[in-house]
């Protein structure tokens, strides 16, 4: 619906209230991600167009609405996090660079801009299991290694060999021999 805002009034808010991108970008301009300038060129509002849209309650009920399912569903935190988060390696930049810093913040900073500059290999996930490490105190810890569904490896995670092999631990027939 991009440049499309060249009707009377009324229908400019029936024609942009069916536009849903319309309506999240105005939800995410009540959340202070997008400016105004922003959404009049981007939809091409006058300065009438956009004083009728601000008093048609439909619209405004329709914006609230996705606020609220911006807000549940998570991203409406996760974009102003997002915004947010780019500085961070400015900052973290600065630390590093102030020789008035104590230098364990130092090492810290730098710490933090090499996890951000390559995440590597430490922060990939295994896709075949899930480990849950328990520590108990003194030397007590529990461990549970366990594949996330059942298939080609074991409890003990070594490879079965065929599909009649893993019928057989499924439904305990393996235990009969």
């Amino acid at each position: 619906m991009n440049g499309m805002v060249k009707s009377s009034a009324p229908d400019l808010a029936a024609q942009l209230l069916a536009d849903t991108q319309f309506v999240e970008d105005l939800a995410r301009y009540s959340e202070k991600l997008l400016t105004e300038k922003f959404i009049r060129r981007k939809y091409n509002l006058t300065d009438d167009a956009w004083e009728h849209l601000g008093e048609d309650d439909a619209l405004v009920d329709a914006i609230e609405n996705e606020k609220l399912r911006r807000i549940r569903n998570g991203s409406s935190k996760r974009e102003r996090a997002q915004k947010h988060i780019v500085k961070g390696p400015d900052v973290l930049e600065k630390i590093m660079n102030d020789d008035t810093q104590n230098s364990r913040h130092r090492v810290d900073a730098i710490k933090a801009l090499d996890a951000i500059a390559e995440p590597g290999p430490q922060t990939a996930q295994q896709a075949d299991r899930f480990v849950i490490h328990i520590d108990l105190g003194e030397d007590h810890k529990l461990t549970i290694d366990k594949p996330y569904k059942p298939g080609p490896l074991d409890d003990d995670g070594k490879m079965i060999e065929g599909a009649a092999s893993q019928a057989a631990i499924n439904d305990g027939s393996k235990w009969k021999e």
